[in-house]
């Protein structure tokens, strides 16, 4: 660990001799009169630094959005594939973006084409294995990936990526960071749980750190939506969706979808029950279909003798009638073997708790077997709230959630910065390192009613090089790159309150119009 923080921390060359270095080549030959990036791709082809095999270095021409670069395709002993884009104009710094899912495959460069467009190098791998991200059947037979995907990738990664961009640019990165949504927000509280020296900072968005509650979880509401009648299909979505929305989305000031005001909301489900219980068309809810919200809502336990794991269920929002929202995530689209969290489930269920992938995972019960459960939870638990030796090192963390997520729980994030706000002992402790923000009517990692592009990056690189503590922030929804609202994004607990004009659509898409409010 010593040694990575040492490579995280040599200096940077200027730019002017970094810039000199690059054309004068610095090795002869063909570098000499190339390009810029193509004299990163000449300096790395066919090289193994730090046990990562260069397969391929290619010279990337600039696009509308994305920079010049050179990317590099390299391996790693036993299964790991990496990606590293090293842009002509580098700003001295290192950018790696954690995966998805069940990993498998390299994140697109979609997720950190913005980075790249600062200046920053980046990095990504598959996680050490290669598979579909919804398919952990490779646990069953590999502990290697098992524990590659579940904490030691990123750290296997890292002292290569920084070796190869010192080989291309004569110089490692003056600053490191770390940024993942999902399980990509899993990775980052993991690292800086298990690693505190890898990395800056990092930006954690909907962490998927309580892995072993929130499959559980999935479980649970994948087995109540299996019941005979509990499927509820559009029209019914909807009706729910646009109750709670009636109840509760004036209550931040401003009636337009989207509930930024979540804690005023006390919606009952109940009200909606159909005469008798039973089904009466898509304006009212059955029992089973009521007890399908019981399960969504409330929290859910499973519990051993040796410990016990939560997972704390999920608010009604009003918006679970957006296409990204329960469709694919809870009911698939009429098909609950289809949703996104019966797939998720099973695969988990199978691979590291029954061991055997011909069984039905709605049959087995989740904490029937206290060891498997433990094991699952020591390779894939990010829920530490230790992050004394992280804080100790100057690192900062940005905790981001949409307030909408179906896929994870926000309350699970508010859960987890509570959990730190009595680890660390208090509010001025936290405010030192952690920020954590919701974002109104997003969906999972982006999308949804609210607006669901924010900056992150930049704000976390302020507050490491420059000590500017973030506070709120401007967040945009964009339409083929047109902002079509804007919205402050306030620090938890404060939310987005309008303060404008009745009846001004005008007013109401810009964030000038809010303030943030307890």
């Amino acid at each position: 660990m010593s040694q990575l923080a040492n490579f995280a921390h040599a200096p940077v060359a200027a730019p002017a001799l970094l810039l000199a270095a690059l054309l004068c080549g610095c090795g002869g030959g063909a570098a000499e009169n190339a390009a810029p990036s193509q004299q990163a791709c000449i300096r790395l082809q066919g090289k193994t630094l730090a046990g990562a095999r260069v397969l391929a270095a290619q010279d990337m021409a600039a696009s509308a959005d994305v920079p010049a670069h050179c990317q590099v395709s390299a391996s790693m002993a036993p299964k790991l594939n990496i990606v590293l884009r090293l842009p002509v104009s580098w700003n001295g710094k290192l950018y790696y973006v954690g995966g998805g899912g069940y990993d498998g495959a390299v994140p697109p460069l979609a997720q950190s084409a913005a980075a790249l467009g600062k200046g920053f190098a980046t990095v990504a791998s598959d996680g050490g294995h290669q598979a579909s991200g919804v398919d952990a059947s490779w646990a069953l037979s590999d502990p290697t990936a098992a524990r590659m995907f579940g904490s030691e990738a990123i750290p296997t990664v890292l002292p290569a990526a920084v070796e190869m961009i010192r080989a291309a640019y004569d110089a490692a990165p003056s600053r490191s960071y770390l940024e993942g949504c999902s399980n990509g927000g899993r990775e980052a509280l993991m690292m800086a749980q298990r690693y505190p020296l890898l990395f800056d900072g990092i930006i954690a968005r909907a962490p998927a750190y309580n892995w072993t509650g929130l499959m559980g979880a999935y479980q649970r509401n994948a087995k109540a939506l299996a019941a005979p009648g509990a499927m509820l299909g559009a029209a019914k979505i909807a009706s729910l969706a646009g109750a709670v929305r009636a109840a509760c989305d004036s209550l931040d000031g401003l009636a337009d979808g989207i509930v930024s005001n979540p804690a005023a909301c006390s919606f009952d489900p109940a009200q909606l029950r159909c005469p008798g219980g039973a089904e009466a068309g898509s304006g009212c809810l059955s029992d089973v279909q009521l007890a399908l919200l019981q399960s969504w809502t409330s929290s859910a336990q499973f519990t051993t003798a040796a410990a016990s794991y939560r997972n704390p269920g999920w608010k009604l929002t009003g918006n679970e009638d957006d296409s990204g929202a329960w469709a694919p995530w809870l009911t698939g689209n009429g098909d609950v073997r289809a949703s996104l969290q019966y797939l998720f489930q099973d695969t988990t269920v199978k691979s590291y708790l029954a061991r055997n992938l011909s069984i039905d995972s709605l049959l087995y019960r989740y904490d029937q077997d206290a060891a498997a459960l433990s094991a699952l939870a020591a390779l894939n638990d990010a829920t530490s709230t230790a992050l004394g030796a992280f804080h100790a090192r100057g690192g900062k963390l940005m905790l981001w959630h949409g307030g909408s997520d179906v896929a994870i729980s926000p309350k699970g994030s508010a859960e987890y910065y509570q959990g730190l706000l009595t680890a660390l002992g208090g509010q001025a402790v936290l405010d030192g390192f952690v920020r954590f923000y919701i974002a109104p009517g997003v969906n999972h990692c982006g999308g949804g009613q609210g607006a669901d592009e924010v900056d992150l990056l930049a704000a976390l690189d302020a507050w490491v090089v420059q000590q500017q503590a973030p506070a709120t922030l401007l967040a945009s929804k964009r339409f083929a790159g047109t902002p079509l609202l804007t919205r402050p994004l306030c620090v938890y607990p404060l939310y987005p309150r309008y303060i404008g004009p009745a009846k001004d659509i005008g007013a109401a898409l810009q964030a000038s119009n809010f303030v943030c409010a307890p």
